[in-house]
């Protein structure tokens, strides 16, 4: 078999074999296959696409290339949750204990964040003395014994995943749904889990800006899941405004235990509700999503998920006391408001601006060497569809340093991330589409 017949089979717009695949994907590992080879492949991908089967077989080439949790030593249906990305998502800290809770197992690895989107990993680090690294035992048997740990994805899960998509920014490859999708599931598969929920984002603060575009990525997904015996539901989500009112790593722990308190904001609570109820139901909780919906809300309302989060933060060496006093998290020095220089209604947040805003206090990570502050970031007091008057704060910077010049800067950037109206706005909704294996349930 030779590298350049496949390139050029792919190149003519016909489909690869599993084995061709395989053989490229191993070699490319291996450094047999050379950058300048597999890019010409990423290029003839990106402009003649891959099949279902295809963009399975590299979602499991890819899988197989490196560490594969064995969670099988954990009864039940093992349900994982992936979002796409986006500004102030804190869902998975909401999600895993309300799924735990609900009996559904969840053996949960999580990244860190890069650029405008957070990382998961990053807000457990806000909460004082929880472990992030745990053996693999000590992952297993905590699952085995309490339903759920969330831990930091393995160095060596899906190496030709870091390795082609290294390759795939400096080639102008990135934007190829197959190798998108491909790219998410392999860490999902290669994580374990049983089943999946997928939350695609789609706007302005998403990688996927349009709706078109996050379904054809969900479908890919969803796909992918059907293909390798992962049952997959993926649900279609707005971020054309940040999920809730809080931006930054300890800022969005308390927004999590304020929602597991039943206090959290309107959209965020909805979000996980909607998602949690897929994971009931995928975990085989509940024989309907109608049925599994109702579940998560009575798991939330009667403060057995918040019960749950306790048990996780406790088990991996936090402290879990925080959850029923939030203040204990870290605190910004400085808290600065950002008042409207107008009257008006909210129209429109640039949630990607917002993001970056929040990077530059400290809150994300320019390069993967950057220190964090956990501590610092947004809080938004106004959001799309929102009054406001001239004076009134549209949102507050957390802050740890209060240079003029920065302040200023800061403060300027948050006003132009917002657009106010004179007219009445009609807001977007918050989910748009589910997709399964049956097809695309558009809900507005």
């Amino acid at each position: 078999m030779r590298t350049v017949d496949i390139i050029q089979k792919k190149r003519d717009g016909k489909l690869l074999s599993t084995e061709e695949i395989e053989f490229l994907i191993e070699g490319y590992c291996s450094g047999e296959i050379p950058d300048y080879q597999m890019s010409a492949w990423a290029m003839a991908v990106y402009f003649n696409g891959m099949s279902a089967k295809e963009t399975a077989d590299l979602t499991m080439a890819m899988a197989r290339s490196g560490d594969q949790a064995d969670l099988t030593s954990i009864p039940g249906v093992k349900v994982d949750k992936h979002s796409t990305g986006g500004v102030g998502d804190t869902t998975t800290l909401i999600l895993a204990p309300l799924a735990a809770a609900a009996g559904v197992p969840v053996a949960k690895m999580s990244g860190r964040g890069l650029g405008h989107t957070g990382g998961t990993v990053d807000k457990l680090e806000a909460i004082d003395g929880y472990r992030v690294e745990l053996t693999k035992e000590q992952f297993l048997q905590q699952v085995r014994s309490i339903g759920v740990s969330v831990i930091s994805q393995s160095g060596n899960i899906t190496p030709a995943d870091k390795m082609l998509y290294g390759l795939r920014d400096v080639t102008a490859t990135v934007d190829s749904i197959p190798l998108i999708a491909s790219s998410i599931m392999s860490k999902k598969i290669a994580s374990g889990a049983d089943a999946i929920v997928l939350d695609v984002k789609t706007g302005s603060g998403a990688f996927m800006k349009t709706l078109d575009d996050s379904i054809r990525l969900a479908q890919a997904m969803v796909e992918i899941g059907a293909q390798v015996g992962r049952a997959t539901v993926a649900v279609i989500t707005n971020m054309d405004e940040p999920l809730g009112f809080a931006i930054g790593n300890a800022l969005e722990v308390r927004e999590a235990v304020d929602t597991l308190q039943g206090a959290g904001p309107a959209d965020l609570t909805e979000l996980c509700l909607v998602l949690g109820a897929h994971m009931l139901q995928l975990g085989g909780k509940a024989a309907s999503y109608d049925e599994a919906r109702a579940a998560a809300g009575q798991l939330l309302a009667s403060g057995a998920a918040l019960g749950k989060l306790k048990e996780l933060i406790a088990a991996q060496g936090g402290k879990p006391a925080l959850a029923d006093r939030p203040e204990l998290l870290p605190a910004a020095e400085f808290q600065v408001p950002v008042p409207a220089l107008e009257d008006g209604t909210v129209s429109h947040i640039d949630a990607e601006a917002l993001g970056v805003t929040a990077m530059m206090l400290g809150a994300g990570r320019a390069t993967k060497e950057d220190v964090i502050d956990l501590a610092v970031g947004i809080v938004l007091r106004k959001k799309v569809g929102d009054r406001v008057a001239a004076g009134e704060p549209i949102a507050e910077l957390h802050m740890n340093r209060n240079e003029p010049m920065f302040t200023e800067d800061m403060t300027q950037r948050m006003r132009n991330a917002y657009t106010i109206s004179q007219e009445a706005v009609e807001k977007a909704p918050l989910i748009y589409a589910v997709v399964t294996k049956d097809g695309v349930k558009l809900l507005q």
